[in-house]
């Protein structure tokens, strides 16, 4: 059916036609825009539908580049410990939680993060004993890089002193007691999370719906998911999407990334960066070179600041990280790296100078810490920095303690990589922060926390118009669909996304804070109404 949208104040993001009022859709696209009049006169007829706008602000549909739909998903299921303030208060959730469950049944959830506690610190593991006796706990940190378990988990995990700790990973020693306090880094979860029964297939799959109708009632009309690690490999995830969004058509259109350690599942399926339709596509290889600042385990070239013999994690050396990119350049894949710190990027940097490119483009996702030589590095039409803005208002103004006034000036740099022509997308890295790309584009628009005044390196804020070109058309980069999203145009996919508020008129940038979404299209089809 033609459908045509009337009474909007529409910005395209097309430079040949900035702004328009109306535009029609068929078969999912856009076929023609202009005033309210002409589309109405020139396209509407026995079998129009028109839907009026209701002179709202729209703009292309919004994308996120980089998030963890499982992981949201897991928020419908377990424990959510976002925004807890207090150890206590962490603590008292935790026991109401258990006093729901079996003996025995595992306690699981996360989304805690001491910076936001107002008293106490992570607790140990004897007070997590305490208010889960009988249930083997494990929570992980907001950042996904750290996890405190209790001592039912380490029991169910073998624990023993001379224990094998996977690469890369920490079990933290007390170091008078000399036993574990509870928490663990990076990739020692491991011998925790082999240990946790997976929940069922209807479970999951229920609680990815709620995360993918969640996602777009946040204005988000395309999501870069990477799952597999939390879905249970490369078939159970590609199912579980393919049946929510080709044959439920949810709407939602998804890109997935897929962690290196299934490189040959997806060699023996025949799939490939593009494989699928517009709807759900294979995307990039998921790697990690390096942690988070949150536990100091992100790689950085110069020691932490308030930690001088502390480096960083390298997750991976550079034969093991070379061997992986050679293997994934053998099946024509780009790679998505996670490099926080300056040392991780450069190492991976290092790394793909020496294999060709493929077709799709290669991501380097968060690249928080800079210097000048890597942001000439980053720009490279093969290369996109992925960035989460809206981390700036979790990370600040401790992060500072961590990286020291001079490391500042390149961090969370946005404004630098845009002006040496880095290609920049946005993302949310969600659930580490909210599914929200408004709060992502305030931070890049006002870098302030909410409700604070302290700018932190003004020189590095974008405009209103920069900040949204991170989450519609440069959204469209990672994916190499530029041609068929990203912005408003005649044979484009009729993705579009409905604001109570216009940003673009707004007088004070912290209007965003209360802007809602009222419409969420995703080819010319309302998947989320106010």
């Amino acid at each position: 059916m033609r459908k045509i949208f009337i009474n909007g104040v529409i910005y395209t993001f097309n430079q040949n036609h900035p702004t328009t009022e109306a535009v029609v859709v068929e078969n999912g696209r856009f076929v023609s825009m202009g005033t309210t009049n002409e589309m109405i006169q020139n396209w509407k007829n026995a079998n129009t539908e028109v839907i009026d706008f209701g002179g709202k602000a729209v703009t292309p549909g919004l994308v996120d580049s980089h998030l963890h739909l499982s992981m949201i998903a897991d928020n419908f299921i377990n424990l959510d410990l976002t925004g807890v303030g207090s150890k206590q208060f962490m603590l008292e959730r935790i026991g109401a939680q258990a006093n729901t469950l079996k003996p025995g049944e595992w306690l699981l959830g996360g989304g805690w993060d001491e910076n936001l506690f107002t008293e106490g610190s992570i607790p140990p593991l004897s007070e997590l004993d305490y208010v889960a006796p009988n249930n083997p706990l494990y929570l992980t940190r907001v950042c996904k890089h750290a996890a405190v378990v209790n001592s039912k988990a380490l029991e169910m995990s073998n624990y023993h002193p001379a224990i094998t700790v996977p690469e890369g990973g920490t079990i933290v020693i007390d170091e008078t007691t000399k036993k574990p306090t509870g928490l663990l880094l990076e990739s020692a979860s491991d011998l925790i999370k082999q240990h946790i029964p997976a929940n069922s297939y209807e479970v999951t799959k229920n609680a990815m719906r709620q995360a993918i109708q969640f996602a777009m009632s946040k204005g988000i009309t395309s999501a870069h998911s990477n799952d597999p690690l939390y879905l249970g490999g490369l078939a159970r995830t590609y199912q579980i999407y393919d049946e929510l969004l080709n044959e439920e058509q949810l709407g939602l259109r998804c890109n997935l990334l897929i962690n290196h350690e299934y490189l040959d599942d997806l060699k023996n399926a025949g799939m490939y960066a593009g494989y699928g339709n517009d709807t759900l596509q294979i995307g990039a290889v998921k790697i990690f070179a390096d942690g988070a600042f949150g536990r100091r385990t992100a790689l950085l070239s110069e020691p932490y600041a308030d930690d001088r013999d502390n480096y960083g994690d390298e997750m991976l050396d550079p034969y093991a990280l070379s061997n992986i990119v050679k293997r994934a350049r053998e099946i024509d894949m780009p790679i998505a790296v996670h490099t926080i710190g300056d040392k991780a990027l450069e190492n991976v940097l290092d790394v793909l100078d020496r294999f060709p490119t493929v077709s799709h483009r290669d991501r380097l996702i968060h690249t928080q810490v800079l210097h000048e030589d890597l942001i000439q590095r980053l720009a490279e039409p093969s290369r996109i920095a992925d960035i989460q803005p809206r981390f700036l208002a979790s990370d600040f103004p401790w992060v500072a303690e961590r990286l020291g006034e001079d490391r500042l000036k390149l961090s969370y740099a946005w404004k630098s990589l845009q002006k040496a022509g880095v290609i920049c997308a946005g993302g949310s890295d969600s659930p580490v922060e909210p599914v929200d790309p408004l709060l992502g584009i305030h931070a890049a628009v006002t870098r302030k926390i909410p409700g604070q005044n302290t700018i932190y390196n003004a020189d590095e804020r974008l405009t209103m118009h920069e900040a949204f070109r991170l989450f519609t058309e440069l959204g469209a980069y990672p994916t190499n669909e530029e041609t068929i999203k990203g912005t408003i145009a005649r044979g484009k996919l009729a993705d579009m996304t409905v604001y109570s508020m216009n940003p673009f008129k707004m007088e004070d940038p912290d209007e965003l804070l209360t802007t809602e979404i009222e419409m969420t299209i995703i080819g010319g089809e309302i998947k989320y109404c106010k």
